[in-house]
């Protein structure tokens, strides 16, 4: 399907016959929701309220069955077709207009296998979910910082959180996947099976069909020492985080963040709404090196207030949700830095003190220690060698905020040009961001655009930071 198919599709499905809706109805085990359906509004809702859409149709699939029976409907009537995991997706690729969403919420099976280390999920699951079942077993792979987050989306684009110095991103633990295609055919690949689809999934995002289940390698992670340390927006925190970074052990996953400070009882009434540095920490090594980790931490500047106590690692994966709750706007950039070198850390002064929101976050991202020993040709994620993947954050509640909020962003982003690389990680990219998705690829984009050709010619899943295919 190209982009003129998609944007001539307005009325397609009101000129289907409703014999030919109830028939593909009929063939399938989950709910097909209609416009005139009670539940419509509450099944068309995604997590980033900038996207008030109105798809043509919803399926709530309860299976493969399912999953193929939509890809191929879609298909057939040229519907344009949107695919929904954990629903997280800022650029709001997981709705439409007029088309076909396939939600995979309902399908949310799991299944630990604690003597190989592995597990298995639907494409449904959140990380959440999947935390949940492996911490049974003192094990866990890396996932997002938000727990609601879908699993699919953030491993497809690559995957950053806590854990990814120690274990690597969590695409370098996916061992295999089971991939609805264009074709509507159902492929089980790993690095044996359909090794060239396998390869482009492991950060090449939702381009080459529906992931209906994942197999992780999983890692011994029980108990965590986290929590977040607050600091002044100091130029000189910024200098003294990088540095421990680079020398820190890899067990030490540690994101910083520039916020306002929010309504916590550790953190003083007259840094509440005040710029701030926090440095979120996840040591993930022995509890004999806790101390180790709150004097490091206490060494990067004056501490404002600190929560960090040992805790199951699940838990460090809440920390966020109760401030991004479902239905705030959002609107993000991002790029990969090398350095923060004294200019950069200067751009994010000045914009760190003018933050819009207590919502909106700034974060960086260490992208060293495991993620590194994966060469930048091993999987489709190509800037192994940055040191941080940066994520602009605006999000607001009222949607009158809009245009305030993401005037920051894109200037704030513009600002940060000078001292980051051409490209940025798609999963912090936002729906005006097409034209760098070249960049965002570099040496991996061609041979992307090869493995759409060929898995998916007529582009039918381009509703996602979309490779063209390319001969």
């Amino acid at each position: 399907m190209t982009t003129s198919n998609i944007r001539q599709a307005d009325n397609q499905v009101g000129v289907l016959h409703a014999e030919t809706i109830q028939a593909f109805a009929e063939r399938l085990r989950g709910e097909l929701i209609r416009p005139q359906d009670a539940r419509y509004d509450e099944a068309r809702r995604v997590y980033n309220a900038v996207h008030d859409r109105r798809p043509a149709l919803i399926v709530r699939a309860a299976d493969v069955a399912d999953v193929m029976a939509s890809v191929a409907f879609a298909r057939q009537h040229e519907l344009p077709l949107a695919v929904r995991g954990g629903g997280h997706s800022v650029p709001g690729f997981g709705t439409c207009d007029n088309g076909l969403v396939l939600d995979l919420g309902r399908m949310r099976g799991i299944r630990v296998d604690p003597e190989a280390q592995r597990v298995r999920a639907e494409g449904g699951c959140t990380w959440a979910d999947l935390n949940h079942a492996t911490a049974a077993f003192g094990l866990a792979t890396t996932g997002g910082i938000v727990s609601t987050t879908g699993i699919g989306g953030l491993t497809l684009g690559g995957g950053l959180g806590y854990l990814a110095r120690r274990c690597g991103l969590s695409c370098d633990n996916l061992l295999s996947a089971d991939v609805v295609t264009a074709e509507g055919r159902l492929l089980s690949c790993s690095e044996d099976r359909h090794p060239e689809l396998f390869w482009a999934l492991r950060g090449g995002g939702g381009n080459f069909g529906v992931v209906i289940s994942f197999e992780y390698r999983l890692h011994p992670v029980a108990d965590i020492l986290g929590g977040p340390t607050f600091f002044p927006l100091e130029g000189d925190v910024l200098r003294r985080y990088q540095e421990w970074i680079a020398e820190a052990p890899e067990a030490l996953g540690a994101i910083l963040g520039i916020i306002l400070g929010p309504p916590l009882p550790f953190l003083p009434e007259q840094w509440q709404g005040q710029p701030v540095i926090v440095v979120l920490t996840c040591w993930s090594g022995p509890a004999s090196g806790d101390e180790a980790i709150r004097e490091r931490l206490e060494s990067l500047g004056p501490v404002l207030g600190q929560y960090v106590q040992r805790m199951p690692y699940p838990a460090i994966n809440t920390l966020f949700d109760e401030l991004l709750p479902a239905g705030l706007h959002h609107y993000w950039k991002g790029c990969f830095t090398r350095q923060l070198t004294d200019e950069a850390i200067a751009v994010h002064l000045e914009y760190g003190s003018r933050i819009p929101c207590l919502q909106t976050a700034t974060l960086l991202f260490p992208i060293d220690g495991a993620c590194r020993r994966v060469a930048p040709e091993a999987t489709a994620f190509a800037y192994r060698d940055a040191s941080f993947a940066t994520a602009l954050g605006p999000s607001w509640p009222d949607p009158a905020d809009g245009e305030r909020n993401i005037d920051w962003g894109r200037a704030y982003y513009q600002a940060l040009q000078p001292h980051s690389e051409a490209g940025g990680y798609v999963n912090f990219m936002s729906g005006d961001d097409h034209a760098r998705v070249r960049d965002n690829y570099r040496q991996n984009y061609d041979r992307l655009a090869r493995i759409k050709a060929r898995f998916d010619p007529t582009n039918l899943f381009q509703l996602n930071q979309n490779i063209e295919p390319q001969p």
